[in-house]
């Protein structure tokens, strides 16, 4: 899809693969995908080109339910990912990185999430600029 990043990437899923899912998208959802992996592309280039390890990209609706997503998840529309990036830093630090670029990078959600993952997301209307925390505690504007 692009440089980086492949299909494949946003495609897997253990949680599909374990209830024998069929996590594949329709060609609309393909596109997404490829409007998601470019902003990937830019999220790299922000994070000092480190690599990047996508844990969850598109879920279809029966994954999205086994992993307990919400029922208006992005990923169920090819519109976000969750990912990690080592080589950069925490998830912390990268949420820190790229918080003074989510309206250059048109992002709907930047979301550090339980402490482990960076969650992503993106819309098809106009994007919200939201830069939240998700804990056991509940829902937290920024990223305190």
């Amino acid at each position: 899809m692009t440089t980086h990043f492949s299909l494949e990437e946003f495609l897997h899923s253990d949680t599909a693969d374990s209830i024998g899912s069929n996590n594949y998208p329709t060609w609309s959802e393909v596109k997404n995908l490829e409007g998601l992996a470019e902003v990937m592309e830019k999220v790299r280039t922000i994070l000092q080109n480190n690599s990047i390890t996508i844990n969850s990209g598109f879920r279809c609706l029966e994954v999205n339910q086994a992993v307990g997503g919400a029922t208006n998840s992005a990923h169920l529309y090819a519109l976000a990912c969750d990912f990690v990036c080592p080589g950069f830093g925490t998830p912390y630090d990268v949420c820190k990185a790229l918080e003074p670029h989510v309206k250059e990078l048109e992002l709907d959600q930047l979301i550090w999430e339980y402490g482990d993952w960076v969650h992503l997301g993106l819309t098809s209307g106009p994007p919200r600029y939201q830069c939240l925390t998700i804990n056991n505690a509940g829902t937290f504007n920024g990223f305190g």
